[in-house]
């Protein structure tokens, strides 16, 4: 525990620099402004977990920051969260997963919006003894302690495969993933060609939406154009995706799609139960997630045992099962 200390007090100051203080990032955000660093209150305990997600700036990660905090009230210990401003900002992570370690904490939680950048930055907590988590994307560092998410390839693939038994396997669908290079977008992708090719369902073109609304509104406009009344099902990386996909259809005059989200956002849902466009989500447990990778970093902490591989359930949550889904998400927010 000493030697721990030792090195994150030393990698601190030889960070010193570039990443000053913790509380002065605030002061002097990256593009698109890093949302700041948040402590749990009135800890019982002086462990300390940090955790670096993709982003704070959307509905999904806000379910696992809350997670998170959650778990930290209930187990007494501290949690502080944060995420760059965009999933796009993998040097904005990498230099917030630094500036975690070189604070000193006890057990370090990633999502890496580039599991190779953030491989890079988290060696040197393992150097130091400290124990790393992925949560919903996988680093996949060796020596990383536990992985808690979603399967999703399976996941996109149960999404994809309802879109079909509803339009019918005569249907054309196109893709838009996420990010590029990223693991998640690349398991969902799979996910989503793999149900296709079964059902023997083409697809026409697989693009990326860059995870954002703006951006999959800009994509899908391009596919419109490129494929003129001959797209029926559109499978997305995320439900912003979803609703940037919406947006497109809406704004060309199309009014009969099939458009598939994935993340079960609230705001998702609430389109699916008004008839919308988008029909289904494949809803992701994230609040789940994130209480259960604190859980297990204080379990590592402790030495106790910690599975390599915690899994999330999930649901392709549509018009018939949506009101239950949002009755479930708000009593688990309390």
């Amino acid at each position: 525990m000493y030697m721990k200390k030792f090195f994150a007090l030393a990698l601190s100051l030889v960070m010193a620099l570039s990443l000053v203080a913790c509380g002065q990032q605030e002061e002097t955000p990256a593009e698109g402004e890093e949302t700041p660093a948040e402590e749990t209150p009135a800890a019982t305990s002086d462990i300390e977990v940090a955790v670096v997600l993709k982003t704070l700036s959307s509905e999904y990660w806000g379910y696992v920051e809350a997670g998170c905090k959650a778990a930290a009230e209930d187990l007494g210990i501290n949690v502080t969260v944060v995420g760059p401003g965009a999933e796009s900002d993998i040097e904005g992570q990498v230099a917030q997963i630094e500036q975690q370690i070189g604070a000193g904490c006890d057990a370090i939680v990633c999502a890496p919006n580039d599991a190779g950048a953030a491989a890079g930055a988290l060696q040197a907590a393992l150097d130091a003894g400290i124990p790393v988590l992925s949560v919903d994307t996988n680093v996949g560092i060796e020596g990383q302690t536990s992985f808690v998410g979603t399967s999703n390839v399976d996941a996109a693939y149960e999404g994809g495969k309802w879109a079909i038994e509803q339009v019918g396997t005569d249907a054309k669908a196109v893709i838009i993933y996420g990010q590029e290079g990223d693991n998640t977008s690349n398991m969902r992708r799979e996910g989503y060609q793999k149900a296709c090719d079964e059902a023997g369902v083409e697809v026409l073109s697989a693009l990326s939406g860059q995870n954002t609304t703006d951006g999959a509104t800009k994509t899908m406009e391009d596919l419109l154009n490129a494929y003129p009344d001959q797209i029926d099902i559109v499978l997305c990386h995320n439900d912003d995706t979803a609703i940037g996909a919406m947006n497109a259809c809406k704004n060309a005059g199309v009014t009969d799609m099939t458009i598939v989200g994935f993340d079960g956002n609230a705001s998702a849902v609430d389109l699916i139960l008004a008839g919308e466009m988008v029909k289904a989500t494949v809803a992701q447990q994230p609040y789940e997630m994130g209480y259960q990778v604190v859980e297990a970093a204080v379990k590592a902490i402790n030495g106790e045992e910690v599975e390599a591989t915690i899994n999330a359930p999930v649901e392709v949550v549509t018009a018939e099962n949506g009101q239950e889904y949002l009755d479930s998400l708000a009593a688990m927010q309390g």
